[in-house]
């Protein structure tokens, strides 16, 4: 028991249910850091009598606060081929480069949005641009993001959005194929509109922050604890 751990992981996932999961990527190892930023957005400013009184009170806003994290995977083929047999053959060939591939994958779009979706949004652009002469025969394709769970340990598991990816692959073998590699991953937690139908995002996303809810419950009982403790002192 005592060499148990979790590793963390992402998901990509599609529709209203996670199966079939169509991309997995499990940390080989677990990342060292994680750096959180908390973007808290700032009222607009009065811009005059009339204007001010329309605008929300100082404690009120429209808009929460959105967080972004940094952090940096690593990947080594060393481990899995020195256990040999099956668990070997695809790094043998491959190297890391289906880890490496699996992980681009949530960067690109899935694909074309179809069907009622996607004629609705080229509609709303046709009337924008005020249709005419003008206006394309032929609408740009809209394409779907990848949706995508950041699993990280049993009180975050977060739906997110990759901004950012930078891989540098370190080692090679004898056909080039990368055997070790450094992956800095940049993620933005999505918040969701009250129409969203990602229902699998949306649970994760309450998920989270009723397990950060029951955190602050525990600090707080910690912290009256303690200034009883002073108090008595």
């Amino acid at each position: 028991m005592s060499g148990f751990h979790l590793r963390g992981a992402l998901v990509e996932y599609s529709g209203q249910f996670l199966g079939p999961i169509p991309n997995l990527v499990i940390f080989q190892f677990n990342p060292e850091q994680l750096a959180r930023t908390i973007n808290i957005p700032q009222p607009p400013a009065a811009v005059s009598a009339s204007t001010q009184a329309r605008q929300r009170e100082p404690a009120q806003t429209s808009t929460p606060p959105t967080e972004t994290f940094t952090l940096t995977a690593h990947f080594s083929a060393a481990d899995d081929l020195g256990q040999g047999g099956a668990v070997s053959a695809i790094p043998r060939v491959f190297g890391i480069g289906p880890q490496l591939a699996a992980l681009e994958k949530m960067v690109y779009p899935a694909g074309p949005l179809s069907g009622l979706l996607g004629q609705a949004i080229d509609a709303i652009g046709d009337a924008l641009s005020g249709g005419g002469a003008s206006a394309p025969t032929r609408p740009i394709p809209r394409e779907a993001v990848p949706r995508i769970l950041f699993i990280w340990g049993v009180t975050r598991v977060l739906p997110v959005r990759v901004q950012s990816m930078t891989i540098t692959e370190q080692k090679f073998d004898a056909f080039l194929n990368p055997v070790q590699a450094e992956v800095q991953i940049g993620l933005s937690i999505v918040n969701f509109a009250s129409t969203s139908t990602d229902t699998i995002g949306k649970g994760a996303l309450t998920y989270s922050k009723g397990a950060k809810d029951v955190q602050a419950i525990a600090n707080l009982a910690k912290a009256v604890e303690l200034a009883v403790d002073i108090v008595t002192f």
